[in-house]
C-alpha cells in the first residue's frame, strides 16, 4: 500500500528532485493517553513511530527512505555506515540495505553493555553484514576506512543517518504530525519531546512543524556526548538541511530555519552514553506501567524522563504534552548468550557475549 507522501504534496518539485523510497509503513498512529499522576489524571499524547515497519521500527527508516535513492543513483553497491555496537540506526540500516538490494558494512565502536547488544551482533551476521571494529587513534581510523571502503562503490551514512538528506526524511515526520492534528485526530502539542543522539530526527521534526506554522516547542533530549550533540552541530544540520531544500524547490521558506522552536535538553543525559540514571529507569517503568511501552536506558528512556519532569512541574499544568516514540518494537528472533557465527565478529566483539 502506497503511503502518504506529505512532503511532496507541499513541495512538489522538491518531491521530484529528492526521491522516496518507500520502506516505512506511515503515517505512524499518534493517540492520546489518559495516565495517573500523584497530582491526578492527565492527557500525554504519544506518536508511536516504534511502528514504521514489520522488518525493524523506530525513527531511523525515515531516513533511509530519502538516503538510498541516492546511493541508487550514483550507482552504488554497497552502504557504510557508523555506530555502536548496539547501534539501532546501523542493524536498521543493514536491515533495509539487504532489503534494498545493496550489501553493507558497519563501522561499529564499543559501547556499555546493554541487554540488546548481543542480539543486535547476532542479527548483523544473520543477514550478513560486515562488521568492522572502528575506533583508536584518528590515523587508525582513516586507514581502517581506506582499507574498507576504496573501490568497492560505496555510498557513506554518517552516524544515525543524520545528513541533511536524512534529516529530510523528519521534515515529512513533521508534516504528517501536522495533518493528524489538522485532521483533529490529536490536539496541536505546546512541547514535544523525542531522544536526540545525532540530532536529525529532532530537527527534521521542528523543520516539519515550523513549515506547517505550528509552534510546538520541539525538546531534543541530549543522549550522546557534547561532541557529537550540541548548539552548534545542531544549528549547522538545521541550516544545512533548510538550504538543501531551498535551493532543490525555491518554493521552500527562505526563513523556516530561524521559524523553528527547538530547545536541547542536557539535564537527562546522566554519566554516558546508554548508562541509566534514576530518572530514567523511573521513566522506563512509567512507560510500562501506563502506556504498555518499552523504553530503553539509551534513548527512548532519557526522553521520556524529561517529559515526566516538566509533567510534575506546576508551571506545565495547562500545556499539552507530546512524546515522539522512536524504539523499534520489533522483536528480535536471535539469542542473546552466545554468538550465531562467531567467524563474522571481530574478536574484540566477543565480549557481549559473556
Amino acid at each position: 500500500m502506497t503511503a502518504p507522501d506529505y512532503l511532496s504534496e507541499r513541495f512538489p518539485v522538491l518531491g521530484e528532485r529528492l526521491p522516496r523510497l518507500q520502506l516505512a509503513s506511515l503515517p505512524t498512529p499518534a493517540h492520546e493517553n489518559e495516565i495517573n499522576l500523584v497530582s491526578g489524571k492527565r492527557l500525554l499524547t504519544v506518536k508511536y513511530d516504534n511502528l514504521t515497519g514489520d522488518l525493524y521500527g523506530g525513527n531511523k527508516v525515515r531516513k533511509l527512505e530519502y538516503i538510498f535513492p541516492k546511493a541508487s543513483e550514483k550507482q552504488n553497491l554497497r552502504i557504510a555506515t557508523f555506530g555502536a555496537v548496539g547501534s539501532n540506526h546501523a542493524l536498521a540500516t543493514a536491515l533495509y540495505a539487504h532489503k534494498a538490494g545493496f550489501k553493507c558494512t558497519c563501522f561499529l565502536a564499543h559501547q556499555p553493555k546493554t541487554p540488546l547488544v548481543a542480539a543486535t551482533l547476532n542479527m548483523h551476521t544473520r543477514i550478513g553484514t560486515e562488521l568492522i571494529r572502528f575506533g583508536g587513534a584518528y590515523k587508525t581510523r582513516l586507514n581502517t576506512l581506506r582499507q574498507n571502503l576504496w573501490g568497492r562503490h560505496t555510498w557513506v551514512i554518517p552516524m544515525g543517518g543524520s545528513s541533511w538528506l536524512g534529516t529530510v526524511g523528519f521534515v515529512a515526520a513533521g508534516l504528517e504530525l501536522a495533518e493528524q492534528i489538522a485532521s483533529g485526530e490529536i490536539q496541536a502539542p505546546d512541547k514535544l519531546y523525542v531522544g536526540t543522539g545525532t540530532m536529525g530526527t529532532a530537527v527534521g521534526i521542528a523543520l516539519g512543524l515550523a513549515i506547517a506554522g505550528l509552534e510546538t516547542e520541539v525538546n531534543a533530549v541530549r543522549v550522546s556526548d557534547t561532541s557529537i550533540m550540541n548548539a552548534k552541530a545542531m544549528h549547522m544540520l538545521l541550516e544545512k538541511t533548510a538550504l538543501m531544500m531551498r535551493r532543490a524547490d525555491e518554493s521552500v521558506p527562505a526563513d523556516i530555519a530561524a521559524r523553528t522552536n527547538i530547545r536541547i535538553r542536557n539535564e537527562f543525559f546522566g554519566p554516558g552514553y546508554a548508562q541509566a540514571t534514576a530518572e530514567t529507569e523511573e521513566a522506563i517503568a512509567f512507560a510500562r506501567n501506563e502506556l504498555e511501552l518499552s523504553l530503553e536506558p539509551t534513548y527512548t528512556g532519557k526522553a521520556m524522563a524529561a517529559l515526566l519532569a516538566d509533567m510534575n512541574d506546576p508551571a506545565n499544568d495547562d500545556l499539552n504534552l507530546f512524546y515522539w516514540h522512536t524504539y523499534n518494537s520489533v522483536p528480535f528472533d536471535v539469542p542473546a548468550d552466545r554468538p550465531l557465527n562467531e567467524s563474522a565478529l571481530p574478536e574484540e566483539f566477543l565480549r557481549y557475549f559473556l
